[in-house]
């Protein structure tokens, strides 16, 4: 009975919430100007008007079954009229100073004050973390003006060349807080300050050997310009690879932000499928997974797109299709399209956002399979090259050594070289599997 209560109250809520929006679509309908906005807002109109008729169903239902002779429990009531002093111990749980007598019903916090306490945590670690973020940009922000002091000028003329309009184009794409013009400034500015780093490389292994011996470092023994022919190429190494990293940062940065979105998008179609069911305006359906922080790669995109509604001041469609060509994923881009077109035609949005959640779904067990399918193979390449090598390098060196066939290193040393392979070897496949993971 109390399960068919609750049942008829969201039915009752539910009848609320489509009266409201019949009367706000039926004044829509009165304002509009356009054939496309009338037919629009008349499509949604008929589904609100066959689920006004399922509801009333069910309400109908519910009270067609009602009794009303049933009595109530005597035993019940006989509890109700007992004094606090004759009632059991077990629902005596705590006495006030007034001597008012609360039940443990009453003490307990309800599941509503448990959530309220759990979003009040959670937006405390996000303000947190939103202070961390600004300290952060604020560092950021005082380096990208000096470096804009220095090299605006030389960055303006380089953001016509085609290679530097591609870089800002997924520069945009990847979400970074830099505007072109600057990120070009960092990039001149960092390639700037590694000359003096490379500078300060090349005069030590000018002067200095590094080996493997101890001891590790030792004065070289060479001529000046034997030395200076064999370490010219660190003052030009590092930096042309600093400019080419700082260069490949964007496109890097784009990479991981499309795959944070696709591996979000399946299941936030499956929540828009289910909010576009209420018939809200597309907009909100936005705006309710903004509020909701569970998708923080495609929170970004959102509110980018929200603030082109609320502060520049276009209409929904333009924004989507704008969102869509900015997007870094390709997948979320085929979906704001998609929804532009659904919303200017008139089709049914629920219907479209299922459809999509089910392709999207099917993607992602497929990457899921693969995904897994690989760590299967990197597994096996970690094991014969990082576990069973090494041992039998070890062993092959050391029975050379012994047996005398021109190793001259000594038994430490060899250990430490292989020590020093493995570990290296160690951080690049850790790095790779970074970059390869799906998030």
């Amino acid at each position: 009975m109390i399960k068919e209560y609750k049942a008829t109250r969201e039915s009752l809520e539910r009848l609320r919430i489509i009266f409201l929006e019949i009367e706000k679509f039926s004044n829509l309908i009165e304002k509009s100007k356009t054939e496309s906005e009338k037919r629009i807002f008349v499509s949604q109109m008929k589904s609100l008007d066959k689920k006004l008729k399922e509801a009333n169903l069910e309400v109908k239902n519910f009270f067609g079954r009602i009794i009303f002779q049933k009595l109530l429990d005597p035993t019940e009531i006989e509890r109700e009229l007992k004094s606090p002093s004759e009632r059991s111990d077990r629902d005596e749980t705590m006495r006030s100073k007034g001597g008012k007598i609360f039940t443990l019903e009453q003490i307990l916090p309800n599941e509503l004050e448990n959530e309220t306490v759990k979003r009040i945590k959670i937006r405390k670690k996000e303000k947190d973390k939103e202070f961390e973020r600004k300290k952060h940009k604020k560092d950021s922000s005082y380096y990208t003006k000096i470096s804009s002091r220095f090299f605006s000028k030389v960055s303006i003329k380089l953001m016509n060349k085609e290679t530097f309009s591609k870089m800002e184009d997924e520069l945009v794409k990847a979400n970074l807080s830099y505007t072109p013009n600057g990120y070009v400034s960092i990039i001149l500015m960092t390639t700037f300050l590694s000359l003096f780093f490379g500078g300060f490389l090349f005069f030590f292994f000018l002067f200095f050997n590094f080996s493997a011996a101890l001891p590790i470092i030792s004065r070289a023994q060479e001529t000046i310009d034997i030395r200076f022919l064999r370490t010219f190429w660190i003052l030009i190494f590092v930096p042309v690879a600093t400019f080419f990293l700082m260069y490949l940062y964007p496109s890097v940065e784009k990479k991981s932000a499309e795959v944070a979105i696709d591996s979000e998008l399946p299941f936030a179609t499956i929540s828009m499928s289910a909010i576009s069911g209420s018939m809200m305006n597309p907009a909100r359906i936005f705006e309710i997974l903004i509020s909701t922080n569970e998708y923080p790669a495609l929170k970004k995109e959102f509110t980018k797109m929200i603030n082109e509604i609320n502060l520049y001041g276009y209409d929904l469609v333009s924004a989507l299709k704008n969102t869509a060509k900015n997007s870094p994923s390709k997948r979320l881009s085929e979906l704001l399209n998609g929804l532009a077109t659904t919303i200017t035609s008139g089709g049914d949005l629920a219907g479209f956002f299922e459809e999509r959640a089910e392709t999207l779904l099917f993607n992602y067990r497929i990457s899921q399979e693969r995904s897994s399918r690989a760590a299967e193979t990197f597994m096996d390449i970690y094991i014969s090259l990082l576990i069973a090598a090494p041992m039998i390098l070890m062993l092959l060196l050391i029975i050379m050594k012994i047996s005398g066939l021109g190793i001259t290193m000594s038994f430490l040393t060899l250990s430490f070289l292989i020590s020093l392979v493995v570990t290296i070897v160690n951080v690049i496949f850790l790095v790779f599997l970074h970059l390869k993971k799906d998030k």
